[in-house]
């Protein structure tokens, strides 16, 4: 196989999960879509976010020290683009996209009623890292629908998220083809 240099360093994973992250900014919600987030840690359950200094969102998590994170589901995908394109110093984002927001355990991180799963965090770190602070929340409440569910647990198939890819050209993807079982297909592979 042949490799070929890349111009400059990129780091490339070939998907990103897209989400929203949601802070009261000054006594009022606001959600921004961020697509550098992930797990960050098992046990307590935390996640990472990569959010720039200068966002409008980071204000509020900074203010309040919570935030949310809130899944959407393909229905949502305008939507959720929006919340990329526009920031909510000139624009109140809850308005536009009609969202119905409720509160959780937290009080003051908003959560949005149509998205599939939404979860409450707690900020446990801020890690400066240059162009972007790396917030890491703890997890402090998970909301999802139940139609999300199978025997009561997460079933991603029912969710109907979707990944951001940003090569050949930026676009978003819908999750959900079964190419096999984890912890399971690597199995073959193992001697003896």
């Amino acid at each position: 196989m042949h490799k070929m240099q890349m111009d400059r360093p990129q780091v490339v994973l070939g998907s990103r999960s897209v989400v929203l992250v949601g802070a009261n900014v000054d006594d009022r919600p606001n959600f921004m879509t961020v697509g550098a987030c992930g797990g960050a840690n098992l046990e307590p359950p935390m996640i990472s976010v990569a959010i720039r200094h200068e966002r409008y969102t980071f204000k509020g998590i900074r203010q309040n020290m919570t935030f949310s994170v809130n899944v959407p589901s393909i229905d949502l995908v305008k939507e959720t683009d929006y919340c990329g394109l526009v920031s909510g110093f000139d624009v109140n984002k809850v308005e536009a996209c009609q969202f119905k927001v409720f509160y959780g355990r937290l009080k003051n991180a908003p959560l949005v009623e149509q998205f599939p799963i939404n979860m409450e965090f707690t900020v446990a770190h801020f890690l400066n890292l240059g162009s972007n602070m790396l917030v890491i929340g703890k997890l402090e409440e998970t909301h999802i629908s139940e139609t999300c569910l199978t025997n009561g647990k997460p079933d991603v198939e029912k969710m109907k998220t979707f990944i951001f890819t940003r090569e050949p050209e930026n676009r978003y993807l819908a999750v959900g083809q079964f190419i096999a079982k984890s912890h399971s297909i690597g199995k073959v592979l193992k001697k003896g």
